[in-house]
């Protein structure tokens, strides 16, 4: 299971991270996010020890997704040493989500 990140805990589990973070803003609301939630999980299992794979719901979370301009969700953000390297707007194919990691190891 993908950790679940809230605002208080944002910037110790993603900007200060030693690995790669790949960050879900998600509602549980949101039709198209119940898609993208089982793969990001899948990517957090595939991933352990490797990069850290997390879940903000931008609801009761709206600081950082202000932050980052999430507009429209789900919207994956990648993070390398504090610094947004990707962006994911919608639904993708888990491969486009496992190669943006795949990129930063």
């Amino acid at each position: 299971m993908a950790l679940e990140i809230t605002d208080a805990t944002f910037e110790e589990q993603v900007l200060n991270s030693d690995k790669p973070v790949m960050v879900d803003f998600w509602a549980a609301w949101c039709g198209p996010c119940r898609m993208v939630g089982p793969i990001i999980d899948e990517i957090s299992n595939e991933y352990e020890g490797k990069a850290v794979v997390g879940k903000v719901d931008v609801d009761a979370n709206q600081e950082f997704a202000a932050k980052y301009g999430v507009r429209n969700i789900p919207t994956v953000l990648v993070f390398q040493n504090g610094e947004v390297v990707g962006r994911q707007v919608g639904v993708a194919p888990k491969n486009a989500y496992a190669e943006a990691l795949d990129a930063l190891l």
